[in-house]
């Protein structure tokens, strides 16, 4: 994923060099692994509190489930139906991103920001926080320990 600019084609190719590659997947990975702790961490703390706010509306529709029961009960509880969907949201739309990835590969606009992003990591240097995690090579540093 290299950017090369000549004057008669911009077009932006993909970099040969493997190093970049396996830093461009380490940092698709961290950021699969982030999405996911992210959704762990809205279910453990918005999801709790909304389902406990609707623990009442819950035993109600375990006895007498309607659809109406289930409208009434989000509708006379806004917040605690909020906080449900931005968790539902938030969970399917990670799902959608990561089933997208894994069907049908990941964009070249994605793989191009996250060529630029790893360069900038190599650029920053060790000062840079995802260092470790993008361009250490851990392979090797486990070894060393």
């Amino acid at each position: 994923m290299n950017l090369e600019t000549n004057d008669s084609d911009s077009r932006w190719q993909p970099s040969r060099d493997r190093t970049i590659q396996t830093q461009i997947q380490r940092l698709h990975r961290l950021k699969v692994y982030l999405r996911w702790l992210f959704v762990v961490f809205l279910w453990s703390t918005v999801g709790v509190w909304s389902l406990f706010q609707l623990r009442e509306e819950i035993a109600l529709w375990l006895d007498y489930w309607t659809w109406v029961a289930l409208r009434y009960g989000l509708a006379y509880n806004r917040l605690p139906a909020v906080g449900l969907a931005l968790c539902i949201g938030t969970t399917v739309s990670v799902l959608i991103w990561q089933s997208r990835n894994i069907l049908l590969g990941i964009p070249k606009q994605e793989q191009k920001r996250m060529e630029k992003t790893v360069r900038q990591i190599q650029a920053k240097g060790s000062k840079h926080p995802l260092w470790w995690w993008v361009v250490t090579d851990q392979s090797t540093s486990k070894k060393s320990r």
